[in-house]
């Protein structure tokens, strides 16, 4: 049985996939490509730590981080967008990284922001 979907304007996590269909729901509306940005820059003392963890080795833990959070932030803006336009879900949901310049990068979450219903049994 079909779970409920989220009200219009309202995407939650779990509505949001890589694929493009979701299972149990129905796309009722197509509502266009969505998208978060973000440009994040490295600070200095971030920078120096990265450069000493580099001489141990392993896990990069200080940039690991500062990617994670850029990531969600741009996740959030991207599901923020797709509200505005009376989503309630994501489908083809992607992430893309550019360098702009030494030590800024752009990171950009995008899809495609639908409205769902759950099927009809």
């Amino acid at each position: 049985m079909a779970t409920a979907a989220p009200p219009r304007g309202v995407v939650a996590h779990n509505m949001v996939t890589t694929a493009f269909e979701l299972d149990e729901f129905t796309i009722v509306k197509n509502l266009g490509i969505v998208r978060g940005i973000v440009v994040r820059s490295r600070s200095i003392l971030g920078s120096i730590g990265a450069s000493l963890q580099t001489i141990v080795g392993g896990n990069i833990t200080i940039l690991t981080e500062l990617c994670e959070r850029t990531r969600n932030e741009a996740f959030d803006l991207m599901i923020q967008h797709a509200g505005a336009l009376g989503a309630n879900a994501v489908i083809g949901a992607r992430y893309d990284a550019t360098e702009i310049m030494q030590g800024v990068t752009e990171v950009l979450a995008y899809g495609t922001a639908v409205y769902v219903e759950p099927k009809k049994q």
